[in-house]
């Protein structure tokens, strides 16, 4: 019996009804699983991929007057462990290879649409315009240039900038710079700085030990032809220091500290039993034990030729070692003091001197005033200083040096090319005239920071020093002496007509007039620097200081127009 017709048609619309249904689960849940895929591919997101300009095969280096090509195409490194490898790549592959295998099978009970393939950086590079063909074994230029030619390099930096730290920071670039940078021909001359503290704290015990262990590495793997060797601004560990390098250092001939402090007798001992080459000693400005020295020089002395040191209470006991004969082949002498301090006088014995140190050639006493002593046994014999070649005795202040002071310091060496007289205000022409000093090149006798230069009775017949001077000079400084207008011209005029040497002039604030300066100027070619600053006879606009031959030129140009 078949049933009647609002009964199908309620059946038939349950039907219709209840097939949707089902469909519309199906639905939802193939769109939680895309959402739900999309969800997660947003938390990831896509690395940008840089492009990246192919490398160059050749290498040009600029020299003085060529340029040099250096070709990479062969390298010695090639295939080398040292080769950069790329980071990651096997776990890469890996991960690339699981999201394969699960993307199939997501994609045989989802259907997802695909995800497009991303082009890798190496795939998307594009050759630039500047872009020079890439080889297969080319490596970076840095690692194809020859070890002599880096040598070279890093030779020019370390004479203008010191070894440390610059070989240090260089070799760890690649195994090619560090080889070059261990060359020992880069490590001759080291200067190491202090280790900077925060003010206020004291240095760690950890920092101490870096600083001891990278000491000792330096000088056993480094140091092996170092000759000279400085501390500067060293307070702490400046003992095991030394100790370190004169035991590593054979061919040590030179040390320098400056503002260091903490210097023992122990650095001294261990300097006289392992550094047999050592010649030079600069402790200027630092704090050390004296006895420790005194005692280093009476048992090593010999082999001393050069020794600088600051002019102190304790310290000026060293001056009195070297009068007993401690260090007969002494060549260079120099005492100084701070600018800052008072006392300024130091008592020296010159004939002792002269006995004990008969090889001197540079004798420096700088800012300071050397009061003059005579010997107890009251031998007037001496045999003066027959090998020097520079005097300095420049102040800042007032010095008692007069022309008999002078003559006995110099009587006998006729070898001087250097004398610097720099605020001794009592030395006269006359004086000067008598000195034995026939091929005298540089003479400094400008009155700087010297309130004593008013006295016109100790400044006449200047000419009397160029005409004995004037075809050897190279440089003459006599800034603010007080010479007359007639004086300066005569002086000049010597100059100008014997000498063909001269090069540099410092004039200022002198009374030098302009007829003086243009025979001046005419006939010295070799002028590299005048200076007329604070020139009161001459016109306001060539008051300045001229450098260079183009200047100088400029300024004869000038004082034709104004004849």
């Amino acid at each position: 019996m078949e049933p009647s017709d609002p009964e199908s048609s309620s059946q038939s619309q349950r039907k219709q009804e209840s097939a949707p249904k089902g469909q519309g689960e199906d639905g939802s849940k193939l769109k939680k699983a895309h959402l739900k895929n999309a969800s997660t591919k947003k938390k990831k997101p896509k690395k940008a991929t840089v492009s990246r300009a192919a490398r160059v095969n050749y290498t040009v280096h600029q020299g003085e007057d060529m340029l040099l090509v250096i070709s990479n195409a062969s390298s010695q490194y090639d295939d080398s462990a040292w080769a950069p490898k790329r980071k990651g790549s096997k776990k890469r592959k890996l991960v690339r290879e699981n999201t394969k295998a699960i993307r199939t099978k997501t994609n045989r009970t989802v259907h997802v649409k695909g995800k497009v393939e991303t082009k890798t950086a190496v795939e998307e590079e594009e050759p630039s315009m500047f872009a020079f063909p890439q080889g297969t074994n080319d490596q970076r230029w840095g690692q194809n240039l020859p070890e002599e030619v880096l040598v070279n390099i890093f030779q020019m930096v370390v004479s203008q900038d010191n070894a440390v730290p610059f070989l240090c920071r260089v070799g760890r670039v690649c195994r090619l710079w560090n080889a070059a940078a261990s060359s020992p021909i880069l490590w001759r001359r080291v200067t190491l700085g202090h280790c900077w503290i925060p003010p206020g704290k004291s240095q760690l015990p950890k920092t101490e030990k870096k600083i001891k262990d990278t000491v000792t590495w330096l000088a056993q793997n480094r140091f092996s032809q170092l000759r000279d060797f400085a501390l500067c601004h060293w307070t702490k560990n400046v003992d095991f220091t030394l100790q370190a390098v004169s035991q590593f250092c054979p061919h040590l001939a030179s040390i320098k500290l400056s503002y260091c402090s903490g210097l023992t007798a122990k650095a001294f001992q261990s300097l006289g039993l392992h550094s047999r080459a050592l010649h030079s000693i600069n402790i200027q400005y630092s704090e050390f034990q004296v006895e420790g020295l005194l005692e280093y020089l009476e048992n090593h002395g010999h082999q001393i030729k050069e020794i600088s040191f600051t002019h102190g209470l304790k310290n000026d006991k060293l001056l009195a070692a070297l009068n007993r004969g401690c260090c007969p082949d002494l060549e260079l002498l120099e005492v100084n003091t701070k600018l800052d301090s008072k006392d300024g006088e130091l008592p020296v014995c010159i004939q002792a001197l002269q006995q004990a140190c008969p090889k001197l050639k540079t004798f420096r006493m700088l800012n300071v005033r050397p009061l003059h002593k005579t010997m107890r046994n009251g031998m007037d014999s001496s045999p003066g200083f027959p090998c020097l070649e520079e005097l300095c005795i420049a102040s800042t202040s007032y010095s008692y040096m007069t022309d008999k002071d002078l003559l006995d310091i110099l009587f006998a060496s006729t070898k001087l090319r250097v004398l610097d007289l720099r605020g001794c205000s009592r030395i006269t022409p006359p004086g000067l005239a008598r000195l034995p000093c026939p091929d005298l090149q540089c003479l400094f006798w400008g009155q700087y920071f010297n309130s004593h230069v008013g006295l016109p009775s100790l400044k006449r017949d200047f000419h009397l020093v160029t005409q004995l001077w004037g075809q050897t000079l190279q440089q003459l400084d006599i800034a603010n002496q007080v010479f007359t207008e007639e004086d300066l011209e005569l002086a000049m005029g010597y100059l100008a007509a014997q000498t063909k040497t001269l090069c540099s002039l410092n004039l200022s604030g002198t009374r030098i007039t302009l007829r003086a300066v243009r025979n001046v100027i005419s006939r010295m070619q070799a002028l590299d620097y005048l200076n007329l600053s604070s020139c009161r006879y001459l016109p306001r606009g060539l008051k300045k200081i001229y450098r260079g031959q183009e200047e100088i030129q400029q300024l004869q140009d000038k004082l034709k127009e104004l004849v």
